[in-house]
């Protein structure tokens, strides 16, 4: 048996045994917590339905298909393969319409393509941003996100060039 399949049990016991020795109702905060979880699932519901609603009619409509075929000559500059260039939409939306496109490019490359390896890289590297930010801002209720937008898409440009450059490098 390895570390990594101990890992999570001793974290549970590390908690149960400081819980016992603060003398914490360990039950009654589990409870709690609980509760605040499924609250805030409540709370962040709306502007998820509306996010997941809003891909799908915009990959449905052939929106990300456009969107490919129009950057297409800004992704040969850079060396990103034309086919990975769905993800580098759809990835920051959503995090399994990026997994379908994903196996997509698997089926159709390979995994040991350059474009196989380069769409691994990038589902590895980048974030779902609009999703995480629709997430974490709406469990706050923070409305106006101010610049948190544009320096996590920055954060995601960076990567999906650094995935075409890191795969050609190390393959």
């Amino acid at each position: 048996m390895s570390f990594t399949d101990m890992f999570v049990p001793c974290v549970i016991l590390l908690i149960l045994f400081y819980g016992i020795l603060t003398k914490t109702d360990i039950f009654e905060v589990f409870v709690e917590g609980a509760a605040q979880g499924l609250k805030t699932t409540a709370d962040i519901l709306p502007a998820l339905i509306c996010l997941m609603t809003c891909i799908g009619m915009f990959k449905a409509a052939g929106g990300i298909d456009l969107l490919g075929s129009l950057v297409k000559p800004v992704t040969d500059i850079f060396g990103f393969p034309s086919e990975a260039a769905s993800l580098i939409f759809i990835r920051p939306l959503s995090g399994s319409g990026a997994l379908a496109f994903y196996e997509d490019i698997i089926a159709q490359y390979g995994p040991d393509s350059f474009i196989g390896r380069v769409a691994s890289t990038m589902m590895g590297s980048s974030e779902t941003t609009f999703y995480t930010l629709a997430v974490y801002f709406g469990a706050v209720r923070i409305k106006n996100t101010r610049y948190a937008l544009l320096p996590a898409l920055s954060a995601d440009l960076t990567c999906w060039i650094a995935a075409a450059a890191a795969v050609r490098l190390m393959f």
